[in-house]
């Protein structure tokens, strides 16, 4: 294991020619999609087919959508011992199709098990994965494919996360010089985590966030979750008149403390001044940001909510000039009431994502 010196924000004050690279990149991403399939570990038939039917392809273009982040359960495949040429052949195909309709495509590390405890071995884990990539897909351009190291580290040390999100880099980095890589903080790509983090000694990365706040709005209903998240019926922004009671079994939860916030968290503003943490962080390195999902769960919330709430995030993040990926594309975080298609938007949703219909 190589061990991460501490990076000194001041000591290279004018940006290089990679970290410039890294920006224009960044911007590239914005308007993208998360293609939630080959991270779905539950599913036993996964690797049979592709969901995406030429109709979907059409439908990116339409959405004008730049960007697609395909998460990829590398680590559940690998322990079940699936040949890792059946997964690359899916990934194969999509990036085919990225070319064909000019669209960027970001793999992404997803369902790791990284930990304090374990960190060492399954930082290797990960590190093995991304040089079998980084070798298959060496020709590719890096204007169009990206790599983001690892989804979502836990609420670990995040010394040992940054560590080890620095050995993934530099191992990468003896075979493809040239890649952008896509780097977020340990608590589930938390904006706080992000926040008290030094920026890794490599000029051309990405760094990314998950944004859901208020959580207690995107995740109503969500029994992944646990109780804390029972309370359903919540509007955005917050209404007195139509908030819920809430449910006792987030009683002494965290659910609890969130009911009682969402009067002040539950709006525009408190969107854009969260936000603002990520930005002023980004600011503060002279870094480029990437906020790789953003949605709202929604079996329990209404559609102007949804509506509503992906509007706000949206604009807030287009005011602070950071791009965006919505999580996810067509299963429970969709942006589609039925089947992805046009006829599925709302008019609402339409105006969220700013979409213009052909002229007639």
């Amino acid at each position: 294991m190589i061990t991460m010196q501490p990076f000194d924000a001041k000591s290279n004050p004018t940006p290089s020619k990679e970290r410039l690279v890294a920006f224009k990149r960044a911007k590239s991403l914005n308007n993208g999609i998360s293609i939630s399939w080959l991270e779905q570990y539950w599913n036993s038939d996964v690797l049979l087919k592709s969901p995406l039917s030429q109709s979907d392809w059409e439908l990116f273009k339409r959405l004008k959508i730049q960007s697609l982040r395909l998460p990829v359960a590398f680590e559940y495949f690998s322990s079940k011992q699936i040949p890792v040429e059946k997964v690359f052949t899916h990934i194969d195909d999509v990036l085919k199709q990225c070319k064909v309709y000019d669209i960027k495509l970001i793999i992404d590390y997803h369902y790791g098990k990284i930990n304090d405890n374990n960190f060492k071995g399954e930082t290797s884990k990960a590190i093995n994965l991304w040089l079998l990539l980084t070798k298959r897909y060496a020709k590719e351009s890096a204007d169009r494919l990206f790599f983001e190291i690892y989804n979502e580290p836990p609420h670990m040390d995040p010394k040992v996360w940054k560590d080890a999100a620095y050995n993934i880099v530099t191992a990468i980095r003896q075979k493809d010089k040239k890649r952008t890589l896509l780097v977020g903080a340990s608590n589930y790509n938390s904006i706080y985590e992000l926040s008290r983090m030094e920026r890794l000694a490599d000029e051309n990365i990405i760094y990314t966030f998950h944004f859901y706040e208020p959580f207690l709005f995107t995740h109503q209903g969500a029994d992944w979750v646990g109780d804390q998240m029972a309370t359903t019926g919540i509007p955005f922004p917050y209404d007195a008149k139509a908030y819920p009671a809430i449910n006792p079994k987030a009683i002494n939860t965290p659910g609890e403390a969130n009911y009682k916030q969402y009067p002040t968290d539950g709006n525009e503003q408190s969107v854009k001044d969260k936000l603002q943490i990520a930005k002023s962080w980004g600011d503060k390195y002279y870094v480029p940001l990437l906020c790789s999902e953003y949605g709202v769960y929604r079996k329990y919330t209404d559609e102007g909510s949804r509506s509503r709430y992906v509007a706000a995030v949206r604009k807030s993040l287009r005011q602070l000039g950071i791009p965006g990926i919505l999580w996810d594309y067509n299963t429970n975080f969709s942006i589609f009431n039925g089947p992805p298609a046009i006829k599925n938007l709302s008019e609402s949703m339409k105006r969220a994502i700013d979409y213009v219909s052909p002229k007639q």
